[in-house]
């Protein structure tokens, strides 16, 4: 391992030693080779690609799925003074061309895109004079929705290898069963990787489920007797306002979170709890993707997951401290039967795929063979309405045309105000000459952001910038918009508005090639998935964590020794050894005063357990401490 790593983790990230795998999956990079990673959630993944991306100097070229995950990444290595960027769907055409500049032209080090802007042919004639130096892929499993289908942008990526025949590509996952892990190494044509694996044993966190019908006040009797941070999740927005308001009735320190609040008000929200503000958050799983909290003790499923891959991520965000923690699922009969339901209802017809397709067309006024790769902001409840569309067919109808790979909804995000200066400095100092107002505003925002305004983009809050200056946020944003409409200034307002991008040129909806077989047998994989969910949660003998790390490919693995399962086990061999001691007292008791026939003996001592008798006479035979004497009764020494 070169010295240049660790002084760069330490530079940068405080620490001086690697965690378990860390140092290996770094040299491995460092020398050249393709590498496959799977660290378990909070194994430190992303340090796996940052550390050895800087060494390398130059540009690493970072490919991954989620918008919320690219921003969340691209703040925290700004934050450490590493310069980063990302280029995600809703962002306008001089956003995206003043990135990609800065990429060939500047120096920044982390360029985060998500696989379907492989297919751009502005990316693809951009990239050619990148100082690319690795490629990484993060979230690599969500290559593989099934374990076997592959989202087709991701099958682009291997392209990059015409460009850069030299770089190492790496990719990186905390879930990825047996069959996904060699779909990685074939599908994105790593060659003669080296694959790195750590247990998905978490050594520190107990499993525990639990099918109650009274939910509510076995999570309550959780949270009093688990102290510190907790997570409760659950699928409905709704729900989550209640439990929250609930626990707050019970005096237990508690919000709520999902993807239906403003992302300033989310933002407020993961703050508070981050900083023990708030001890426990009540969300859907839109909660806690690149979330670094260590000390999470407890987490609650409320609601049983759709595969055991979103269960392992979601209940490992507890613990990452290695300090112990618990995951706590609760469940009915009527979750079993809801989940049952989704599964059906996630399989739509031909007719109602083409059906949306269409109406997605119409909605936009978007004509065949037009809008590749344009993206436009989407509304769903406004969509159905508008076309009286049933909103859970719709949304898996769409799901069915990203997996497709026609169409991508990204989540919503919330994305903040942005700005960039395309003027020169002499330009705009003669506009600030000519009016006031606009000197006001944009020397302000220079002594804020700088030289940076020139050829970067910023995120900016008008109501803070208004305020610092003594003027109406209205006042500030209609300037900064004729600035826009001028050309001085890109400004971009702030949104959070779903996205959904047109991957390839809109087809005829009659003729949209459809492969019903195909979805058939997705629909059988997903039932898969589903079935192991069902398993795991009725579990009646097996250790958990051992049913986890067998469903991801490992063997021979050991009891944790600490989940329901395990601590019952425990349990009920305690008691038999107590049975067994009391039984053999009772033997030897009733032996003190001669020998007795074995028929007396058991009505003396048994109590009609036949089984515990004969194991505990066979015993003391066996060891001596009880005979047949010559009569053929049992006595003792």
């Amino acid at each position: 391992m070169p010295s240049q790593a660790k002084k760069i983790l330490k530079q940068y990230w405080g620490y001086s030693q690697f965690r378990p795998l860390q140092e290996d999956i770094i040299q491995s990079v460092l020398e050249g080779h393709d590498t496959l990673a799977l660290l378990p959630t909070g194994g430190g993944k992303s340090i796996c690609f940052q550390v050895p991306g800087l060494v390398l100097g130059g540009l690493t070229l970072v490919i991954s799925p989620l918008i919320a995950l690219m921003q969340d990444q691209v703040s925290q290595l700004k934050k450490r003074g590493i310069k980063a960027a990302a280029i995600f769907s809703g962002m306008s055409s001089k956003e995206i061309d003043i990135t990609l500049d800065n990429c060939r032209f500047g120096d920044i080090s982390f360029l985060y895109i998500s696989p379907e802007r492989i297919q751009s042919p502005v990316f693809k004639e951009r990239v050619l004079h990148m100082p690319v130096r690795l490629v990484a892929v993060d979230e690599a499993h969500c290559v593989s929705q099934w374990g076997y289908d592959f989202r087709p942008p991701y099958l682009q990526i291997p392209d990059l290898r015409n460009i850069f025949p030299t770089v190492p590509v790496i990719a990186l996952t905390a879930t990825a069963t047996p069959q996904v892990q060699q779909d990685l190494l074939q599908k994105l044509q790593l060659v003669q990787a080296r694959v790195f694996k750590k247990s998905f044993a978490r050594d520190n966190l107990a499993y525990h489920v639990r099918m109650i019908e009274d939910k509510g006040n076995k999570m309550l009797t959780a949270l009093r007797n688990i102290p510190g941070t907790a997570i409760v999740y659950m699928r409905s927005r709704q729900k989550c306002e209640q439990i929250a308001a609930w626990l707050q009735s019970k005096k237990i320190s508690a919000d709520y979170y999902h993807a239906g609040l403003s992302g300033e008000i989310r933002s407020k929200k993961q703050e508070a709890w981050i900083n023990d503000q708030i001890r426990v958050m009540v969300a859907t799983n839109a909660f806690g993707m690149g979330i670094d909290k260590p000390d999470v003790r407890l987490v609650i499923h409320l609601d049983l997951t759709d595969n055991l891959e979103s269960y392992y991520q979601e209940a490992g965000r507890g613990g990452r401290d290695e300090q112990k923690a618990f995951a706590l699922t609760l469940y009915n009969q009527q979750d079993i039967n809801r989940l049952e339901q989704r599964w059906r209802d996630s399989q739509p017809s031909a007719k109602t795929i083409r059906t949306v397709y269409q109406a997605i067309a119409n909605h936009y006024k978007i004509a065949i063979g037009a809008a590749k790769l344009a993206s436009f902001p989407f509304d769903l409840p406004a969509f159905c309405e508008k076309f009286k569309l049933p909103p859970i067919q719709v949304h898996h109808a769409m799901k069915r045309l990203s997996d497709l790979g026609y169409i991508q909804l990204s989540e919503s995000v919330w994305k903040p105000s942005r700005l960039s200066f395309l003027c020169n400095p002499k330009q705009m100092y003669e506009l600030q000459v000519k009016n006031a107002e606009i000197d006001q505003i944009t020397k302000a925002l220079l002594r804020k952001h700088g030289g940076m305004l020139y050829g970067e983009y910023v995120n900016i809050n008008e109501k803070r910038l208004a305020k610092s200056l003594q003027l109406k946020a209205d006042l500030v944003i209609n300037i900064l918009k004729r600035l826009h409409q001028m050309g001085m200034v890109d400004y971009q307002a702030q949104s959070e508005a779903a996205t959904l991008t047109f991957l390839e040129a809109r087809h005829d909806a009659l003729n949209l090639p459809l492969s019903m077989e195909e979805s058939k047998r997705k629909a059988q994989q997903e039932r898969k998935k589903l079935d192991a969910v069902l398993l795991y949660a009725d579990e009646a003998v097996r250790c958990r964590q051992k049913v986890l790390q067998e469903y991801f490919g490992e063997e021979n693995v050991k009891d944790c020794g600490q989940c329901d399962r395990c601590l019952e086990r425990k349990q009920t061999t305690k008691t038999e050894e107590v049975n067994e001691e009391t039984m053999r007292s009772s033997l030897l008791k009733a032996l003190a005063n001669g020998p007795l026939p074995l028929e007396e003996l058991f009505a003396l001592t048994a109590e009609g357990n036949e089984d515990n008798f004969k194991t505990a006479v066979q015993k003391l035979l066996r060891e001596g401490s009880l005979f047949y004497n010559e009569a053929g009764k049992i006595d003792r020494k």
